[in-house]
């Protein structure tokens, strides 16, 4: 097929990638503008447009797509189907109508579950038991329209953000091209409204730990933020990101620091402790419990700050 591909993210690269593996013939490849990223606050393509300057691509870099003259290399491309993964902007109805044989998204969610920016994170917070991809034709709203084909994983124990966004990346990538090439012989299955719940953007004060929290709930809160933006906790005035933590036997004031000494730095919580395995000072780099403890004056007793609960 004539493809259109609109995403950003290393998410949406892994998908570009098997696309172009399967003989589709990538019309264009829609992604957001440059941005800083980094330390050095680098100006630099996104994974999507990286990887299409490699395979010799076009490339459109749009701000928006609600004005005309934004679309124009979607309706010069003339593509069968546009697929969308991960793009970051909303396409209006007059986009979603180009390509003769629609838009499909590909979601990171068993939908209506987990409808809109951060399924990922939202379902390791929650504590869910499984997730997987959708691959939806895409309507003027917010993952709403019906599921063409579904896959579904478990998620492990000690799953990460990081590591549910590679498992869910590649199965993404694999269920786009197998949609692609039985696309008129799937069905469409209209998604059940009433059983649809949100997942809003992360926002970075949702990193901000409270320790008054039960620790299997900092747990996931731990898990869900790694790599972006890192949980972290407010100690003698600067910032401490947790990188792995895991629930730990103890309690105490929450906050409150239990252990400190052998490699193990065990922190009260609401409901049990928590012991912290990976953290990262600011300026530095990630340090198990005891490198960290090997530089720093740290004691039983000592408290760490607790956010205000958003309970």
């Amino acid at each position: 097929m004539r493809v259109a591909f609109a995403g950003t993210p290393p998410f949406a690269a892994s998908a570009l990638e098997a696309l172009a593996a399967a003989g589709h013939e990538i019309v264009l490849v829609l992604t957001r503008p440059d941005s800083a990223s980094g330390r050095g606050l680098n100006v630099s393509p996104s994974a999507v447009g990286q990887l299409a300057a490699r395979h010799g691509l076009q490339v459109s870099k749009p701000r928006s797509l609600r004005e005309a003259p934004s679309r124009e290399a979607i309706v010069q491309a003339a593509p069968d189907v546009m697929v969308v993964a991960a793009y970051g902007l909303i396409l209006p109805p007059e986009a979603l109508s180009i390509p003769r044989l629609g838009c499909l998204n590909i979601h990171a969610s068993l939908l209506p579950r987990w409808r809109g920016a951060a399924p990922i994170q939202r379902a390791l917070l929650a504590g869910d038991a499984r997730s997987g991809v959708a691959i939806m034709r895409m309507d003027e709203g917010l993952d709403t329209g019906p599921v063409l084909l579904e896959k579904a994983i478990d998620i492990a124990p000690r799953e990460t953000g990081g590591s549910l966004t590679a498992r869910l990346a590649e199965l993404g990538a694999g269920a786009i091209v197998e949609a692609l090439a039985s696309l008129e012989r799937l069905g469409a299955k209209p998604q059940d409204d009433a059983s649809a719940t949100y997942a809003a953007k992360v926002g970075k004060a949702e990193a901000l730990i409270d320790w008054g929290r039960p620790a299997v709930e900092i747990d996931r809160q731990v898990r869900a933020f790694d790599p972006a933006p890192g949980a972290h906790a407010r100690w003698a005035g600067d910032t401490l990101k947790i990188w792995a933590a895991e629930p730990a036997g103890g309690r105490g004031d929450p906050g409150t620091v239990l252990e400190a000494s052998q490699g193990r730095l065990v922190v009260a919580t609401g409901e049990g402790a928590l012991a912290l395995t990976t953290v990262q000072k600011p300026g530095g780099k990630r340090l198990s419990a005891a490198e960290f403890l090997r530089g720093t004056r740290l004691f039983p007793g000592t408290k760490l700050e607790t956010a205000p609960s958003a309970a």
